[in-house]
């Protein structure tokens, strides 16, 4: 038995040598993918985002004001308008994402205590730019207010204390747990790579069996495992297994030893959510060609699921906050079961035991194919590719 899926491992290798696909898929594309992602956000919190100013006040307040703004590190003050108009022109342009607007006699209003009205507005079509703006927006007309009230405090003798007590009377003590830099890399690039990487795995394991039917080789496959179906498949996808389980590992050390993202989890879930990402994958993938025994149906079926999985995995959108329908529909996709395993297991530390549903989950992915093993069996003795 061991002798067969030996000898169907090394036709499948040779096969992937000679097929530049599964070299492109399997190896070149994820690597590329990979540096590409985490050297894109390698800053890991976007700077320097470009604002916008009209200054109809111009008092050394309101001056001050702006310097202190472009003072942030999100945020750097490009141009100064004439008027409001000007202002959403540019916006509507992309040529900057926010602006700050101070109408005439602001100042003024501050040191007689009326309340001055002053506008910010912000383009959400770039969803991290315009949050982040918002927030720096939303910070200085705070601190604006702040100052001239310490002038005044200070004016009829009022000590730093006693100004502080006034103006802040509760003082937020912030402890961000998992990702204490809000690094954008650590979110978004252990799910999105990921995901890619199970893009191409969900593409590449039906793709091998059924081009078996396509170029006509599928009763040679069978008559090599003696038409034992567990034979020919477990020797076709061990070498896909391995090449894979390398690409995969390989990233976990890149990210997680090399650009020190935070994993006070330990090495154990590492390996663990990596070696379950690859045969989650690749159990689907069988069971979906044995369900349709079909090239380009099987991998249409699986290219969808690996691209809607991005959208329910909830590391961009919580799953709680989605539709219940939704929701529930989020648990037949292997990345969602990643992410939890990732966030609860790696990124917070807690025991895997904690997450054991989504553990035995991507057990049942993999062992999918018992169910539609069978028909790939009489797929390949019978069935006639049909383009």
């Amino acid at each position: 038995m061991l002798k067969r899926i030996y000898h169907i491992a090394l036709r499948e290798c040779g096969i992937m040598w000679k097929n530049p696909i599964y070299g492109f898929c399997m190896v070149i594309f994820p690597i590329v993918i990979i540096f590409f992602f985490t050297s894109l956000m390698s800053a890991g919190v976007p700077t320097d985002l470009p604002c916008g100013v009209v200054d109809a006040d111009n008092t050394t307040t309101t001056r001050a004001m702006i310097r202190k703004l472009d003072a942030f590190q999100t945020t750097k003050v490009v141009s100064h308008y004439q008027n409001v108009n000007e202002a959403r022109n540019a916006i509507q342009k992309g040529d900057i994402y926010a602006f700050l607007y101070i109408p005439e006699g602001t100042t003024s209003k501050l040191m007689s205590g009326d309340q001055p009205k002053i506008s910010f507005y912000y383009s959400n079509v770039t969803l991290v730019a315009g949050g982040n703006l918002y927030k720096d927006l939303k910070t200085i007309s705070t601190l604006g207010s702040a100052a001239v009230g310490i002038k005044k405090l200070l004016a009829i003798g009022k000590t730093n204390q006693e100004i502080s007590d006034f103006l802040q009377p509760i003082a937020i003590d912030l402890h961000q747990t998992g990702n204490p830099w809000s690094n954008y890399n650590v979110y978004l690039s252990t799910t999105m790579i990921p995901g890619l990487l199970m893009l191409f795995i969900f593409l590449i394991t039906p793709y091998s069996i059924g081009t078996e039917l396509k170029f006509k080789r599928s009763r040679e496959w069978m008559a090599m495992a003696d038409n034992n179906p567990w034979l020919a498949i477990a020797g076709k996808i061990l070498p896909q297994t391995i090449v894979f389980l390398t690409i995969f590992y390989g990233f976990e050390f890149y990210i997680y030893y090399i650009l020190g993202f935070p994993h006070p989890g330990g090495i154990i879930p590492i390996l663990l959510i990596g070696l379950l990402a690859v045969l989650s994958c690749q159990g689907f993938g069988i069971f979906i060609f044995g369900l349709m025994p079909s090239l380009r149906m099987s991998m249409s079926v699986c290219s969808l699921w690996s691209v809607v999985s991005f959208s329910v995995c909830g590391a961009t959108y919580p799953a709680f906050a989605m539709n219940p329908f939704i929701e529930g529909l989020a648990f037949l996709f292997p990345l969602r079961h990643y992410y939890m395993i990732y966030q609860m297991g790696i990124l917070n530390g807690f025991p895997l035991t904690d997450c054991w549903f989504y553990i035995m989950t991507l057990c049942i992915f993999a062992m999918l194919p018992l169910f539609t093993v069978k028909n790939i069996k009489k797929a390949m003795l019978l069935y006639v590719y049909i383009p």
